[in-house]
């Protein structure tokens, strides 16, 4: 079993950038494929990013070029760098493990409590 804690939201400007980490205890995050999620406010929660156990991400297009996923199996952490943010950015953020590649919230067996992250016009 893992465990996950969101860290790092907050209020950013248009423009600006935040870096999310997501740590994991009770198992290495290189067990799994551990992803981002976003759910926004009515919204139902939405694919992000995702990084394979050996290493290859992928992305939802609504965030390709400005957001990275990456990895540090040494300290069990998973960080989300976030640039050039937008307004529609704004959401709660989840980190999700699972063992099956997926972009739908169904395939992640553990999930974390979520980080808020708003972004001002």
């Amino acid at each position: 079993q893992v465990q996950l804690v969101e860290s790092g939201g907050g209020l950013v400007q248009a423009g600006g950038s935040l870096r999310l980490s997501c740590a994991a205890s009770g198992r290495s995050v290189s067990n799994y494929i551990v992803a981002w999620f976003r759910q926004a406010s009515g919204k139902d929660r939405e694919f992000v990013a995702r990084i394979m156990r050996y290493g290859a991400t992928s992305y939802a297009d609504s965030v390709k070029g400005r957001f990275t996923i990456s990895r540090d199996s040494i300290k069990s952490t998973v960080d989300l760098q976030m640039d050039s943010l937008k307004p529609e950015d704004t959401a709660v953020y989840y980190c999700a493990a699972g063992r099956v590649s997926s972009t739908e919230t169904d395939a992640y067996d553990h999930w974390g409590r979520g980080t808020t992250v708003t972004v001002s016009s």
